[in-house]
């Protein structure tokens, strides 16, 4: 029933404008207002949206979005609580690699068997700043259009915020090519790892080393997926430094040697990571590399990386394996890529983005080695990339027949 405009006054009477309790400030000047979620105070990044509908746990505990803060397109984040065990960083403790997180719709409470705490109690304990009440949709065309913008993200309870002096901070903050930022999620000694994956109802399982294939991942920022998956292929893994040299790794008489994913600029960890990738090819060791480990095999065969404009974040992008014909859905999370064009003739592109074109996969004709862009542990529903580690042991069992 239509009601008249005398009567709508009286309906208002008593109504108070909900205070916001964050802000997401970017660095042009343009402030989103919303409601503070975990931890309080500021954090900067660049801003970054993922379109993954599931694995928001994980996302947030991926080493790999150091330096970023992540945009959640799916609205409902959250509605299964979060649990002590589907962590992605190599690091248990209450510390991550995402500035962080913002989000569409409040945070119901959970509703997941496996949930041990509220996102909300989550995100406090690990230290990640939230907002909700944006609208993640126009934060999302703005980043397709302009690029992915460097933003501070402020929560205060109390809604007090200096918009002028975070406006100014934002604009301040340093572009994400030229930075390294390897060395905070990096594992500071060696370790070996035999947790394999998780399987119903008796949670992830374990294997003992020393009967199979020995692999060395060198950590520059790996992911507990990662590692559980060469475990299952019978891999005994030890995990080294981003930082160890090729004589440290090859010590260790590899079998196969693992690079893995990681944040920041290719270019800047490849200072250091580059050379030691060299001397391992040179050495003809069976080679494989996810992500950023993808990247800086091809920066050490003379490629170049390039910055994308919003790079590749979700758990629904199509690629083809041009060595089978098949086409994979998979994982994604990078904001550089390889420049095929800039790759020498024994490299050949195995892979490629069917949204873009870019390249997500090469291989040589010379020596053992291999690697790709996407993340083919991550299970976004399907397993269409799990054939990548049986290729790797292949590899190296080929490899090590060749040389008995």
């Amino acid at each position: 029933m239509l009601q008249d405009d005398a009567a709508a006054p009286a309906q208002l009477e008593g109504w108070a404008e909900p205070v916001a309790t964050a802000l997401l400030v970017l660095a042009d000047g343009t402030v989103l207002e919303g409601f503070g979620i975990g931890a309080t105070g500021e954090a900067a990044g660049e801003v970054c949206f993922n379109t993954a509908m599931t694995g928001y746990q994980e996302i947030l505990t991926d080493p790999s979005y150091a330096g970023q803060i992540v945009t959640f397109t799916f609205p409902h984040i959250g509605n299964v609580g979060t649990n002590d065990e589907d962590l992605e960083s190599l690091d248990a403790a209450p510390a991550s690699g995402v500035r962080g997180a913002v989000i569409a719709s409040a945070v119901t409470n959970p509703s997941n068997w496996r949930s041990s705490r509220h996102l909300d109690g989550w995100l406090k304990a690990r230290g990640i700043v939230g907002i909700t009440g944006v609208d993640t949709r126009a934060l999302t065309a703005l980043i397709r259009d302009r690029g992915m913008p460097n933003a501070i993200l402020a929560n205060d309870p109390d809604g007090r915020f200096d918009r002028e002096a975070l406006i100014a901070k934002a604009a301040s903050l340093p572009p994400m090519e030229g930075l390294d930022l390897v060395p905070p999620v990096t594992s500071r000694e060696a370790k070996t790892w035999g947790e394999t994956v998780w399987q119903h109802p008796v949670g992830y399982g374990s294997r003992a080393p020393g009967e199979g294939l020995k692999v060395v991942a060198i950590d520059y920022g790996v992911k507990r997926n990662i590692l559980r998956l060469l475990a299952k292929a019978g891999c005994d893994v030890t995990v080294v430094p981003a930082t160890a040299s090729a004589e440290e790794v090859l010590a260790l008489k590899p079998d196969g040697v693992f690079l893995s994913n990681g944040p920041g600029d290719p270019a800047a960890t490849g200072e250091y990571a580059v050379p030691v990738i060299r001397a391992l090819l040179d050495k003809k060791v069976p080679t494989f590399g996810i992500c950023l480990g993808h990247q800086l095999m091809g920066l050490a065969l003379g490629g170049r990386t390039v910055k994308m404009s919003q790079g590749h974040h979700g758990a629904n992008h199509p690629v083809k394996d041009r060595t089978t014909g098949k086409v994979e859905i998979v994982s994604m999370n990078h904001g550089f890529a390889v420049d095929p064009n800039s790759l020498p003739e024994n490299a050949v592109e195995t892979h490629v983005s069917l949204f873009d074109g870019s390249n997500c996969g090469l291989s040589l004709t010379d020596r053992p080695a291999f690697s790709v862009q996407h993340h083919p542990e991550a299970s976004p529903g399907p397993q269409d990339s799990h054939y990548l580690f049986d290729r790797f042991v292949s590899l190296m069992r080929e490899t090590k027949g060749a040389n008995a």
